[in-house]
């Protein structure tokens, strides 16, 4: 994450919000959402996060 604390060092935020919605920002156009990963299962970041709430809701459910 020493990236994402240089995208958002010296900047003073008013609120946590808005602190929160500079790093979300980065996030987002920084990952590469299509890439696969081995370590889950060459899926891309966004299928596997989509398996996993899934699995919670299903989990919630029974």
């Amino acid at each position: 994450m020493a990236l994402g604390v240089e995208y958002a060092h010296r900047h003073t935020f008013t609120t946590r919000t808005g602190a929160r919605l500079k790093i979300a920002t980065w996030i987002t156009g920084f990952c590469d959402t299509r890439r696969l990963h081995g370590v889950s299962g060459y899926r891309s970041p966004i299928d596997c996060e989509r398996d996993h709430q899934a699995d919670a809701a299903g989990e919630l459910g029974a």
